[in-house]
């Protein structure tokens, strides 16, 4: 996976419209003064960290990235975001979104399913701190505002849940039109699953027909450029959250049978068994290090049936429990 990505143009659009010295923040940053004057604008995850970061400290707004992320005008929409807004329902939107999201950077969107709810959570696949909060904002507000493009309403999430301390709650309540929690265990935007249900009124069969293929040709050359057993962790990551994920449901996602993924996964030395164990160690790891998730929740996320049958497989990976294991790497942080 590609460390470096390119930035979008939208968001050098938005810093304009907001009046926010792209100079000043390029300086708060620690960024080249001529980044943003490139033909391709292209950064590390954690260069784009520290915009966000400086974008809220030049803005003097700690909510700027609410700004950011929204648009109104849905011809300023990227192709991602246009063949969203073409399916059938929000949660067809969000499956999209999530799909084709990794063509643009090394993020991750997971659409989790619990009883009644549908919450979208935003992961950084080569962060090494957590990202930050006008970031957070940006992704949510973004969502948001493609989920009431589509639906023609104002439609709300059932709750907004962030990770950090108590602040500015007026502001967000008011934006998102609903509960906001700080202090919890992820960054989580959380829908009702009759609104995730709901039929867009921007579906347009033709449209998508022409917009898809493109960036499932472009998601098909990228793919192509990593070996069937990374392709194959890769999709095991995005799966699993909270349900139980085999060989089928990994080839449905590469669109290949199950018996050819089994065979080039042979060909390439490896079993599914043994992605399914690094995709689970990897994801563990990133849990434990950058949530506050309890470590039943991280069991659940990553598939297990109880937490004791986790708690064993970390053991057997790191030779400690995972509570140790957290602990002992917040003490070097």
């Amino acid at each position: 996976m590609p460390n470096r990505f390119r930035i979008s143009s939208h968001l050098l659009r938005r810093l304009d419209e907001l009046n926010i010295p792209k100079d000043r923040l390029l300086r708060h940053a620690g960024l080249p003064s001529g980044l943003f004057l490139q033909e391709k604008v292209q950064v590390t995850t954690e260069e784009l960290f520290g915009i966000y970061r400086a974008a809220s400290e030049v803005s003097g707004d700690p909510a700027i990235g609410l700004q950011l992320g929204s648009e109104g005008r849905v011809e300023r929409y990227d192709p991602i975001a246009i063949a969203a807004l073409c399916t059938r329902s929000l949660r067809d939107a969000l499956q999209r979104l999530a799909r084709y999201k990794q063509l643009t950077c090394p993020e991750e969107i997971r659409v989790l399913d619990k009883k009644d709810e549908c919450a979208v959570h935003f992961n950084w696949l080569l962060a090494e701190k957590q990202e930050p909060p006008a970031l957070t904002d940006t992704c949510f507000s973004w969502i948001v505002s493609v989920a009431q493009r589509g639906t023609g309403k104002a439609l709300h999430p059932k709750r907004v849940e962030f990770q950090r301390a108590p602040a500015n709650r007026e502001v967000y309540e008011k934006f998102f039109g609903c509960t906001v929690k700080f202090r919890a265990p992820q960054n989580l935007l959380v829908f009702r699953k009759e609104d995730v249900e709901a039929p867009l009124l921007t579906y347009n069969a033709d449209l998508l027909a022409m917009v898809a293929p493109q960036l499932e040709a472009e998601l098909s050359q990228q793919l192509a450029e990593s070996t069937i057993s990374e392709q194959a962790k890769g999709v095991l990551k995005r799966l699993l959250a909270g349900q139980r994920t085999g060989l089928q449901d990994v080839a449905r996602e590469l669109r290949l049978s199950t018996r050819t993924l089994q065979r080039r996964l042979t060909d390439e030395g490896v079993s599914f068994q043994q992605l399914m164990k690094e995709a689970r160690q990897e994801l563990a790891r990133h849990y434990l290090l950058h949530s506050s998730l309890e470590l039943n929740e991280t069991a659940y996320l990553l598939g297990y049936e109880d937490a004791n049958s986790f708690f064993r497989a970390f053991h057997t990976w790191e030779g400690t429990s995972p509570g140790e294991w957290r602990s002992s790497r917040a003490a070097v942080a």
